[in-house]
């Protein structure tokens, strides 16, 4: 099934965390989370999309900021099992830096949370 866009996703998609410039969904149909920011959807397994967040998470903001060069305004990222690659301003690696750490966040709730309801107490 193709993604559509952020204002009407697949219903059996899970939106895990957004922000102004996008939303992460988790979808258990074709096991992939959906990365949809500036309303383009992309598609990631679970290894590709920690690959990604490390690469996100390596961009350093303070050296760009103190870069006076206009090529230090735009980070270009590639990504993991896909021929595109978004080239970000540094408003938007912000963004996409806050939207990834929430994603995670969220999943290390959601990972909590199961392990809490779902243990079986051992009783001595």
């Amino acid at each position: 099934m193709q993604p559509l866009a952020l204002k009407n996703p697949p219903q059996e998609w899970i939106s895990l965390f957004e922000n102004s410039f996008g939303v992460v969904y988790q979808s258990n149909t074709d096991r992939k989370f959906w990365l949809v920011f500036r309303d383009e959807p992309i598609g990631f397994n679970v290894l590709c999309f920690y690959k990604f967040k490390r690469l996100v998470d390596a961009i350093d903001l303070p050296t760009l900021l103190e870069d006076a060069s206009k090529a230090a305004d735009l980070e270009i990222i590639s990504m993991c099992d896909c021929e595109r690659c978004l080239v970000l301003s540094i408003t938007e690696i912000i963004a996409l830096k806050e939207l990834l750490a929430g994603t995670q966040v969220m999943l290390e709730l959601n990972s909590i949370l199961y392990e809490r309801l779902y243990s079986v107490p051992a009783y001595v």
